[in-house]
């Protein structure tokens, strides 16, 4: 099973908050999740459901989303509002011997802050006591214990705005930040001499009396209290009363995403020392089946052997190119010292890395011997076209195929979650080493897309929101079938183009340019496309919209936190015109945590708020399963689906097609090439 975060459960100060995010019930604590862990909880407290998920993607930050039902607050008697939030938290101060931990929060920011606030905490640990107090505004300060403190700077701090949301939301509510009257809140947990077993005990700075959509409940005492109890480490049951008269349940879990891994039962590694193979068909065989290499031509030029190929099986390409020295070492001629691996993908050259012959060989016989093997790998973005003697050349023409289930789905919308099983038909013929055809073909089994509702009503032409006509049209689709063609056109320079039916709703052609020097933190794209909308039955039929779409995109690993930012200004689908900034992570696990935000000249006619916004979260297949993969799965999350700020979901980019061109963590992974 993978690993999840060590612990979590049933310890003080790592509990979800009632809202999501560490706290206590009500109220938010200074306290953080270890670094890479994924929160989900639930918790009911009359009238409110809430359902979170929440990450720690640095230290010092934690994020993530809610969504509340409020019973009975709907068209009908029966019915539920639904209300989504966004919120973060930052340590502004790391707890010492003498000082408390600090941080300062925004609940419910971005959307229609019917739950709003911002509160300065603290938090101090003593034995087996955390204690923490703090100062809210808005919803957390709704008890008023003492007017605003930031009167003294504006008179307009002194009062907080009503409906600073709206009634749609999708706005950040700038000018509504740190106003109105504040009150105290706190609180402390205490560690049972039962390890499984925390008690809570908080004074929240709410009084009900102001509650969203004129809810406002009763409430006997400001005082709640509540326990925490482990059922694993990970999972953790919750119960209390709160208001002095109404009680909550809640269960929570973790996954720690930075350590996701699998322990793997992949084909052992070759003996070095085997007898040589029959000839270099074999040779390639065996680098493809176990080293996961595509090899596309073998040479031999004097003291270097070179294999030139795609990675298809192993995220690390030092994983592949051990165990493909293994088998090289085993069929090479003596006079051999050098193995040289010509990365490439899609027929795009991407670097050459070098190993010295003996010391690989010397490092399979003695773990000693690895840091002399370590110290002379080279890697280089020099890929001169290798002469010698061709040992073996590959035909580029290839058909393969695969069939298997997907999981589309969507968390946090308005229609709550969103979900599509399919059995998809995946096939593709490579023509030569730079073209391809792929097709897709999609049968839905199981959904419940027919819940979906289109609420988010605008001025724009309808480029997304027709989604619920194509899934209900057909259970088979075409998803994708279109025909693609790279090239390199310099030494950092790489083009793509393509034409077809490019996505579900989308047919049409393209080009895309990219800038990307070796092991530079620094890359530039450009993509241009002119598309047609679909007919809903997803054959070859095309309906009247037609539009020009594209982007110029900048990358930069920032080297903070492992960051990767991504801005991107254009044309989108709805013929408005913007801006996109996506901020990521990468752990170490390979698991990628990320958030995106989309502001276009549409403003108010995006149906919900001025912009866009959605996160995302990227698991490799290879930490969840016992054989490595570089495959992924994707799980996003986002408000509404939107017309405005709508971008073509291109099958492939560059920039992923060349993510070997940075080196990454590649030397790191020496170590754990030998396993």
């Amino acid at each position: 099973m993978p690993v999840h975060a060590a612990g979590l459960a049933g310890e003080l100060g790592t509990g979800q908050s009632d809202f999501g995010g560490v706290g206590l019930m009500q109220t938010p604590t200074a306290r953080m999740a270890p670094l890479g862990t994924m929160s989900a909880s639930w918790s009911r407290t009359s009238p409110y459901r809430r359902f979170s998920l929440f990450f720690q993607p640095a230290e010092w930050f934690e994020g993530g989303f809610r969504y509340v039902e409020i019973e009975d607050r709907g068209d009908d008697l029966f019915d539920r509002y639904l209300d989504k939030g966004f919120d973060m938290k930052l340590r502004l101060l790391e707890e010492s011997g003498a000082w408390p931990q600090l941080a300062l929060g925004f609940r419910d920011v971005g959307g229609t802050t019917l739950f709003g606030s911002e509160y300065l905490v603290a938090s101090k640990r003593w034995y087996d006591l955390d204690f923490t107090l703090g100062l809210g505004w808005g919803y957390l300060g709704n008890a008023a214990d003492a007017d605003s403190p930031l009167g003294w700077l504006d008179d307009r701090f002194d009062e907080r705005p009503e409906d600073v949301g709206g009634d749609q939301g999708g706005e950040f509510a700038l000018d509504a930040l740190f106003r109105g009257p504040i009150a105290l809140f706190g609180g402390v947990e205490y560690q049972t001499p039962w390890d499984p077993l925390i008690l809570q005990l908080e004074y929240e700075g709410n009084d009900y009396a102001n509650e969203p959509l004129d809810g406002d409940r009763e409430q006997d005492s400001r005082v709640n209290v509540g326990a925490r109890f482990a059922v694993t480490d990970n999972l953790e049951l919750r119960a209390g009363w709160q208001r002095g008269n109404t009680a909550m349940a809640g269960i929570s879990w973790n996954l720690d995403l930075a350590g996701l891994s699998q322990v793997k039962r992949d084909p052992p590694a070759a003996d070095p020392a085997a007898p040589a193979r029959d000839d270099w068909v074999v040779v390639s065989q065996e680098l493809e089946q176990n080293a996961g290499i595509a090899v596309s031509e073998i040479k031999q030029e004097g003291r270097d052997l070179t294999v030139t190929g795609e990675p298809v099986t192993y995220p690390s390409l030092m994983h592949s190119e051990v165990r493909a020295g293994r088998i090289l070492n085993a069929q090479a001629d003596d006079d051999v010292e050098r193995f040289r691996f010509r990365w490439e993908n899609r027929g795009l050259e991407l670097r050459e890395d070098v190993h010295r012959r003996e010391a690989l060989v010397a490092a399979t016989r003695s773990a000693d011997r690895e840091g002399d093997h370590l110290y002379g790998i080279y890697a280089h973005a020099e890929l001169r076209e290798p002469g010698g003697e061709v040992l073996y050349s590959a035909q580029p023409q290839r058909f393969t195929w695969s069939l298997g289930p997907r999981l589309d789905q969507n968390f946090g919308g308005p229609d709550g979650y969103l979900y599509r099983l399919m059995a998809v038909l995946d096939a593709e013929y490579r023509t030569d080493r730079n073209g391809w055809f792929s097709g897709q073909l999609a049968w839905t089994a199981f959904d419940n897309l027919d819940e979906y509702d289109y609420i988010a009503d605008s001025e724009l032409p309808r480029v997304r929101t027709y989604i619920g006509d194509y899934l209900s049209e057909s259970t088979v689709g075409i998803e994708n079938l279109q025909y693609t063609r790279t090239a390199k056109l310099g030494d950092d320079w790489y083009a793509m183009g393509y034409g077809g039916l490019l996505e579900m709703m989308y047919a049409g052609a393209g080009g895309e340019l990219l800038y990307r020097p070796f092991n530079s933190p620094l890359a530039v794209g450009l993509d241009m496309n002119w598309v047609r909308q679909r007919d809903f039955e997803q054959r070859f039929g095309l309906r009247d919209y037609d539009e020009w779409t594209g982007h110029l995109t900048g990358y930069l690993e920032t080297g903070i936190e492992d960051v990767l930012a991504k801005l991107s200004v254009g044309r989108y689908l709805a013929g408005d015109v913007g801006t996109t900034l996506d901020l990521s992570r990468e752990f170490d696990s390979g698991v990628r945590v990320g958030a995106w935000g989309t502001w276009t000249d549409a403003d108010d006619a995006f149906g919900e708020g001025g912009f866009d916004k959605g996160l995302y979260l990227s698991i490799p297949f290879d930490a969840m399963f016992t054989r490595s993969s570089r495959d992924r799965a994707e799980i996003a999350w986002q408000p509404l689906t939107r017309d405005g700020g709508a971008t073509l979901n291109r099958r492939y980019t560059l920039y992923d097609l060349t993510e070997e061109r940075e080196l990454g963590r590649y030397w790191e992974e020496h170590e754990t090439a030998w396993e």
